[in-house]
């Protein structure tokens, strides 16, 4: 039988078509200052990633965070990850800028969906902004209106999708830093957006038990799927591996952004060998900051304790001391 050429050129052209679409992730990210009142910088900055798939940052001098937010585009509406850390409109210009980014059909600017990695305040502050805009939705940050929502039934199991029109976004519960966390995969570019989950920094463990068991479900999800990159919402360690300190405004010669699928699948193993309080690797730092603060406490506790033993004691020695000086002689009394 004699095959059509068109049809064996369409099976040698399905690999590449099911290739992701090549992006630039070659940004320098404004470093912040170490005084910002007397070095201002503007509140954003934005990279477009590919034409459909623009990056923004907030940047360090309007919130040490420095969220990065993720605008996704399809061909019917788009998608907001995250609405960042600051809800003044005029300090922070998010629903404008966002507005403005979004693709004008027919005269009217396609509708936006915004939703959020978790519901921590660095990741939702916006909200309000963008709710105010036309044809904009806002996902609820709560547990109930976020699981309605994406139609979740047996909480953390199951997947969710979000058609955005010729762009589908399958969306993943993994709690362990927060509760309620999800991760975004983008078969389009085959890019993860991982929140605070797993990012260049410290990634801070709520419960570790479920964090645990959703690195391991992020693996198995995602092991056979195209990852380009393992984008998360901060970024937090310099070049040369160090951690920049919590709540700098300032990050000279800042690491690239983007985490592996290797790191990915590192996590489950990285966290299996958690000491339970701080561990580093190449690329994280996992944290327990309720333990952190337990240990500090009692040590705290544990000084004061000692310190007012050393005083009481002290106390009783002056005073027999003082006894001593002041009690009368045998020859005195005679």
């Amino acid at each position: 039988m004699k095959v059509p050429y068109a049809l064996i050129a369409l099976v040698l052209a399905a690999p590449a078509l099911a290739q992701p679409v090549a992006g630039n992730l070659g940004v320098t990210w404004n470093a912040g200052a170490e005084d910002c009142a007397k070095n201002p910088q503007p509140p954003l900055q934005i990279h477009h990633y590919e034409p459909q798939t623009i990056i923004l940052r907030q940047n360090l001098c309007a919130d040490f965070e420095a969220p990065l937010l993720y605008l996704l585009i399809g061909s019917e509406r788009a998608l907001l990850i995250d609405t960042g850390a600051v809800d003044d409109a005029q300090a922070m210009p998010l629903a404008k800028t966002v507005s403005e980014l979004l693709p004008v059909v027919d005269g009217t600017r396609l509708p936006l969906l915004a939703v959020h990695t978790h519901r921590h305040g660095d990741h939702r502050a916006g909200d309000a902004q963008l709710a105010a805009l036309p044809a904009t939705q806002v996902v609820p940050v709560d547990a109930a209106g976020m699981h309605a929502f994406f139609e979740f039934e047996n909480w953390p199991e199951g997947l969710a999708q979000i058609d955005l029109g010729d762009r589908t976004i399958e969306v993943l519960p993994i709690p362990g830093h927060q509760s309620e966390h999800l991760l975004f995969y983008d078969a389009r570019t085959g890019t993860v957006f991982s929140g605070d989950f797993l990012l260049p920094g410290r990634l801070y463990v709520d419960d570790i038990d479920a964090y645990r068991a959703s690195a391991q479900r992020a693996v198995d999800f995602l092991k056979d799927k195209a990852v380009t990159h393992v984008l998360g919402a901060h970024i937090e360690l310099a070049a040369s591996g160090e951690l920049f300190p919590s709540g700098s405004t300032f990050h000279p010669d800042e690491r690239a952004m983007a985490l592996t699928k290797a790191d990915l699948d590192g996590l489950p193993k990285a966290l299996a060998d958690f000491n339970g309080f701080y561990s580093r690797y190449p690329n994280v730092v996992i944290v327990n900051p309720m333990r952190n603060l337990l240990v500090v406490v009692a040590i705290v506790l544990i000084v004061l304790s000692l310190l007012g033993w050393l005083a009481r004691r002290w106390w009783k020695r002056r005073r027999a001391a003082r006894r001593a000086r002041t009690a009368p002689t045998y020859a005195a009394a005679k």
